[in-house]
């Protein structure tokens, strides 16, 4: 059976698309009604335990996230791809390039997580570890995460829809999975054509991090700085996120 996704588009180039730590496969602001369905098909994955996946067991790993996006790529005939990646997701994506480098054609990260993990301070890593219990931290960590800046009415709306669409044993076991997992040598000089798009309010995932971590490990990598976004730019400038992310893809 067809792993549970939604798909958009039906043209020639296929993209998978990974969700980050607090999305889903509808957790991409005004993206998806953007996508030029004549040139691109998109898939947009669940992982086990978000969204319409939240009753699949699964042991909440990156490794697991790539085991899913390419059995779904195999159950949709697609031998080739390319992989869109978000926060969490973009871990996932550079997984899935490490564990099938044949078939990706173009990776990209939005916001993405380094291949070899992020390194958190004690405080740090108590406000995120905290977060599967508590709303309240989810929502310090996404208003962290966009510099301070946005409505508290759309953070709310974005806590909710993080509760609504992610158990809490998932979220919480993920944390360690793109935090504390390193496979930076399996991918570091892989030619593949790689794009990080970042937000210039990220203080965390921004561009400094990129040019430290994904421009060092993709020799054939560039980088995206997008004006007033941070870590959520699917919502905060989709059209201009959507714009950038199909003049990579469609080269």
């Amino acid at each position: 059976m067809t792993i549970s996704h939604i798909s958009i588009g039906d043209g020639p180039h296929k993209v998978l698309a990974l969700h980050g730590w607090f999305g889903s496969a509808r957790g991409w602001g005004g993206l998806p009604e953007l996508i030029d369905t004549d040139r691109f098909t998109w898939a947009f994955l669940d992982y086990r335990g978000y969204g319409a996946r939240t009753e699949v067991a699964g042991e909440h790993s990156i490794a697991e996230i790539s085991r899913d996006a390419r059995d779904l790529a195999d159950a949709l005939g697609w031998d080739t791809f390319s992989v869109v990646g978000h926060s969490m997701g973009g871990s996932a994506a550079q997984r899935v390039l490490a564990d099938a480098p044949g078939r990706v054609d173009r990776l990209v990260g939005i916001s993405p997580v380094p291949a070899g993990g992020v390194p958190f301070d004690l405080q740090s890593w108590a406000l995120f570890d905290g977060a599967a219990a508590d709303p309240d931290k989810r929502r310090a960590i996404i208003d962290l995460t966009t510099g301070n800046r946005l409505s508290g009415r759309w953070l709310d709306a974005m806590v909710r829809f993080s509760l609504d669409n992610s158990t809490r044993e998932a979220f919480g076991a993920y944390l360690a999975a793109w935090a504390r997992t390193d496979f930076t040598d399996e991918v570091k000089g892989n030619p593949v054509p790689a794009l990080a798009v970042v937000g210039e309010h990220d203080p965390a995932l921004g561009a400094d991090t990129m040019r430290e971590t994904w421009l060092r490990h993709y020799p054939n990598a560039r980088l995206e700085v997008l004006a007033n976004a941070g870590h959520y730019a699917m919502y905060e400038t989709p059209v201009r996120l959507v714009t950038v992310l199909e003049e990579f893809l469609g080269q």
